[in-house]
């Protein structure tokens, strides 16, 4: 069966400077091994199946799948499909407000002009993180245990902890010791100086893939929780990720009534059929 495929780039005003993500519609009929199978084919960090609710709250229905398996939830995926759906012509029961149907349950994604706003999960695991962890994370990050200013557990699904350095610039900086982060999903942020479009600069490393996601969605959100929540961010701010890549992510955090919303652009790189 021919089905409308997308690939789009999100958290990215322009194609190619974002996470690239693949989107298909209209995927009722396909069964989790197809799913998976082409998944694994398209190779992107994630690609998305977009579906009929089964719930009746829900505007539509999502799945989200790796190479390696099916997640529950994830940030830049939700925004990518959202907009995906959007502009395949589906039209949100509540305005400006679009319900997503997906592993974790019910996710409001909102839209605020060309941009789209995910409310941030709550976190599943959070509090200080252990020394023996901190000796592990500053092996991994080729630092002294002094480097790491502040830390924390901000697992919202995915496992994540993250750690705090003085400044962008010494995150921009990092050359990861990938063994040594065996195990780990970890964030690191840090400060950029006044002035710039962005306050903070995060890195995603993972650990057990040896590999640097260039802008993450749940990483953002729960990072945001950590920060704003301890007063050292303010209720709005953008972080940038991905420099390290050749990206220019731009992620948009704002706090509204007790809520912390992720947000940011979408832009359209690819749209055709494929048969599934």
């Amino acid at each position: 069966m021919t089905r409308r495929f997308d690939q789009l780039d999100v958290f990215s005003a322009d194609g190619l400077r974002g996470n690239p993500l693949a989107v298909v519609h209209d995927a009722t009929g396909l069964d989790d091994a197809r799913m998976a199978a082409f998944a694994r084919w398209t190779n992107l960090s994630e690609t998305t199946f977009l579906l009929p609710p089964t719930d009746a709250a829900a505007d539509y229905r999502v799945r989200i799948f790796t190479p390696g398996g099916e997640l529950p939830f994830a940030g830049h995926p939700t925004l990518g499909s959202c907009h995906a759906w959007l502009a395949a012509g589906g039209t949100p029961r509540r305005g400006d407000v679009v319900v997503q149907q997906c592993g974790v349950g019910l996710v409001e994604v909102r839209r605020d002009g060309s941009r789209l706003a995910f409310a941030a999960p709550p976190t599943r695991r959070s509090g200080p993180l252990d020394e023996a962890l901190l000796a592990q994370i500053a092996r991994g990050l080729r630092l002294p245990r002094a480097a790491l200013l502040d830390h924390q557990w901000v697992d919202n699904g995915p496992g994540w902890c993250a750690v705090m350095l003085d400044s962008a610039d010494a995150v921009r900086a990092l050359r990861p010791d990938w063994p040594a982060l065996a195990g780990l999903a970890l964030g690191v942020v840090g400060p950029h100086a006044a002035g710039g479009d962005a306050q903070f600069e995060l890195r995603a490393f993972i650990g057990d893939g040896m590999y640097e996601d260039p802008v993450t969605g749940s990483l953002n959100a729960s990072v945001a929780q950590w920060l704003i929540g301890t007063g050292q961010a303010p209720p709005r701010y953008v972080a940038s990720q991905g420099h390290a890549l050749g990206r220019a992510g731009r992620v948009v955090i704002e706090r509204r009534d007790g809520t912390v919303w992720v947000g940011g652009e979408v832009a359209e790189c690819i749209r055709g059929q494929v048969t599934l």
